[in-house]
């Protein structure tokens, strides 16, 4: 044994330390040669178990990938620790995908990211490990020689928190990582083309927001209550019975801002948006094809729903003899949007827009179908003060109550109004335009006239009726057959049912 005088002698301890190496090198050496290998991976694995029973840490694997699928929960972990990234990690990860609006960030491997959930305190680590390669590239895949390394976080933890790592941690990062994607997700825009969703959905770049949008604030803030409501109604949904949807009718004159509306929702909720022409669509079937190919979490968007097809009434006997034309019916529209097939999907939302409403058949309007009837009406105060912010940044100025009193006359349309606005960088040039502009509009007897025509037959909901129409109605009454004939023909886009064929429908 060597004395103390000699351990502090350094020559005498590096001695002492090659002579230990080379004594463990020549035990290696010689168990390798006469120790099989079974025997030795017998006895270094019963050491590991040893090992493990005086250990107290647990440690879960996660690999990136399940066979020949990725593993969900290991992209659920990556997205999450992007989150996680704290200035002490010092190799980080940045990427971004087609359909990502930001840079996402994640820790790189073997760097350890600590996090606490509630009072438990776990660590994650990526670790890669190299794989043997036969050196080719399989199937002309020209990424098969980055996947020559097999991923796979490690958590570990106290294994006292076992059951609640499991049962509630994990699935907690499973819905936060939904959340992340979805707040970096790109909104696309789809449309039909041949009879599908086009696959090359572009994005939409629509700025409009509810902090932008000009509108009525009340009715606003309704609105915004009534999707966050719904956005958090899963567990309501089920419980009821109901299927996972929601319906809004959007309708007022030409110009009130009804698309802005659409995509400030989708904004708002990081929702697509499918745009669905219905003169694209041949038949009922080709219409419940369109519905299994949206996906969850979007907006269904049918357009002047009044004037884009003639719906055919579900009791029509007429059959159309050019099977060319569309075959659409209201019956196969109804089943669409509040069917069986409209249960295939969760969170989904369905928005009608037109600009008359009492064209539409009632069956259409009823709650279940569209259940929030909102009126897009023309420009009040609050709505010319949020678009006076919007492209000048002012919120006060001295015209303001010149203003206000014209747009109390005048039925004018925010497009009107921000038309007006856009024509001068500088507010009050743009203010005075916009003044002269009511002062024209009020002073013009044919824009009053259209004016107070608009007012009659969008204002109040389709109760008053116009004077073309009350003279059919009159001959509905005089020749009840004959009226039968002409609520198919003559009624504007054959949207109009007598009394029997609107309780058919319903």
């Amino acid at each position: 044994m060597l004395s103390r005088k000699r351990l502090s002698d350094p020559r005498a301890l590096l001695t002492a330390a090659a002579s230990f190496a080379a004594t463990a090198m020549l035990i290696r050496s010689v168990a390798n040669d006469f120790i099989p290998m079974e025997l030795r991976s017998y006895f270094f694995t019963r050491i590991s178990k040893l090992c493990c029973n005086f250990s107290s840490t647990l440690i879960v694997v996660i690999d990136e990938f399940q066979g020949h699928s990725t593993n969900k929960v290991f992209e659920a972990v990556d997205a999450y620790l992007g989150t996680k990234v704290t200035p002490y990690v010092r190799r980080i990860k940045v990427s971004k995908g087609d359909e990502d609006t930001r840079l996402t960030v994640s820790a790189d491997r073997d760097e350890e990211i600590v996090d606490v959930y509630e009072d438990l305190q776990v660590s994650w680590i990526l670790v890669c490990k190299e794989i043997e390669s036969s050196g080719t590239r399989s199937g002309g895949d020209i990424n098969s020689f980055s996947r020559l390394e097999r991923k796979a976080f490690e958590l570990k933890f106290h294994q006292k928190h076992r059951e609640k790592v499991l049962n509630s941690y994990l699935p907690y990062i499973l819905e936060r990582a939904k959340a992340i994607k979805e707040e970096i997700k790109a909104i696309k825009l789809h449309t039909v083309v041949y009879g599908s969703w086009d696959s090359n959905a572009i994005n939409l770049d629509h700025p409009m927001s509810f902090k932008t949008l000009a509108m009525d604030p009340d009715l606003k803030m309704e609105l915004m209550d009534d999707l966050n409501n719904f956005v958090e109604g899963k567990e309501f949904h089920r419980r009821t019975g109901k299927a996972w949807k929601r319906g809004y009718l959007l309708y007022g004159p030409p110009g009130t801002g009804k698309s802005s509306l659409i995509a400030a929702m989708a904004n708002h909720l990081s929702y697509d948006i499918y745009d669905l022409d219905l003169t694209s669509v041949r038949s009922n079937c080709g219409l419940r094809s369109l519905l299994l190919g949206m996906s969850s979490r979007s907006i269904l968007v049918i357009e002047d729903i009044d004037c884009t097809i003639n719906l055919q009434n579900r009791e029509s006997s007429k059959e159309s003899g050019d099977n060319s034309k569309n075959q659409v019916t209201l019956s196969g529209l109804l089943n669409f949007i509040d069917g069986l097939w409209s249960c295939c999907g969760e969170e989904r939302i369905i928005v009608f827009t037109t600009n008359h409403k009492d064209r539409l058949d009632p069956a259409l309007l009823r709650p279940g179908r569209m259940d929030m009837h909102i009126h897009m009406s023309y420009c009040n105060f609050s709505g010319f003060k949020q678009l006076t912010f919007n492209y000048h940044g002012i919120s006060q100025h001295q015209l303001f109550e010149e203003i206000e009193g014209l747009v109390g006359e005048v039925k004018v349309t925010p497009a009107e109004v921000a038309g007006e606005l856009m024509k001068n960088k500088d507010a009050e040039v743009s203010l005075h335009g916009l003044i002269k502009f009511l002062q024209n509009k009020k002073t013009q007897p044919h824009d009053k006239a259209e004016t107070d025509k608009d007012v009659k037959g969008d204002h109040q909901e389709g109760k008053e009726k116009k004077d073309g129409e009350e003279e059919k109605l009159k001959q509905v009454e005089g020749d009840k057959a004959e009226t039968n004939k002409d609520a198919k023909g003559d009624h504007p886009e054959g949207t109009e049912k007598q009394d029997g064929e609107e309780e058919k429908v319903n």
